[in-house]
């Protein structure tokens, strides 16, 4: 039961096909990419895109704090790319006046390329949203209040934003088609290196999996 609760948060947190990887179940062969919608943040102040180290149900972004979703083929943190766009907080938020008992998050969704879309589809248009919600929501709570429908699986993978895709969720691509154009910017973190909060979620659910097949195994003996 423990190990299924970690699993579960995790979840949250890593692409899906990383999470299988880590536990072992994933196919065998090396993956080119998995087709997944990752998760940004960054501060109001103009510094750069930073990969997430939590899922966006768990991550609770400040008032003036920016998020972002971009959509692609990556094999990992390391490789994912940033969503694109220059837009700040105040240019985002200039029209959503701050509120007494609110904040404020600034939102940039970026659907990919095309040579990301499943099946030939032609991704929608990079877009920013302002999200005013209450000052204890959730990363996850502002995407869901200006980019309805959002699809999740039973893993509480975030599958699709603004119902984009249309199916499909973190399924791993075995031939990749050249990908983003802009696949050379890297997903790395701002400090050079891959997003640490990653590497360090699929650690933990290897060695808590451990602890718990040996917990097991000890009482059977």
């Amino acid at each position: 039961m423990v190990l299924g609760h970690v699993v579960r948060c995790a979840a949250r947190s890593l692409p899906a096909a990383l999470l299988l990887a880590a536990l072992g179940t994933a196919p065998a062969q090396a993956a080119e990419g998995y087709r997944y919608w990752s998760f940004w943040q960054r501060g109001g102040d103009g510094g750069g895109w930073t990969y997430a180290t939590q899922g966006p149900a768990s991550a609770r972004p400040d008032d003036g704090d920016m998020i972002g979703f971009r959509f692609a083929v990556s094999e990992d943190s390391q490789d994912a790319v940033r969503p694109r766009g220059s837009a700040d907080f105040t240019a985002i938020c200039t029209d959503t006046p701050a509120k007494s008992g609110t904040k404020r998050i600034a939102i940039v969704l970026d659907f990919g390329t095309k040579a990301d879309a499943p099946g030939g589809a032609t991704p929608p248009k990079a877009r920013t949203e302002c999200a005013r919600v209450s000052e204890d929501a959730t990363a996850g709570d502002a995407l869901a209040a200006v980019s309805k429908p959002l699809r999740y699986n039973s893993a509480a993978l975030l599958c699709a934003i603004a119902g984009y895709p249309t199916s499909g969720c973190g399924e791993q691509i075995g031939k990749r088609d050249g990908g983003s154009s802009d696949r050379n910017s890297g997903g790395k973190s701002d400090s050079g290196g891959p997003s640490a909060g990653l590497l360090g979620g699929v650690a933990l659910v290897v060695g808590l999996g451990a602890a718990a097949v040996w917990q097991t195994r000890r009482r059977r003996t």
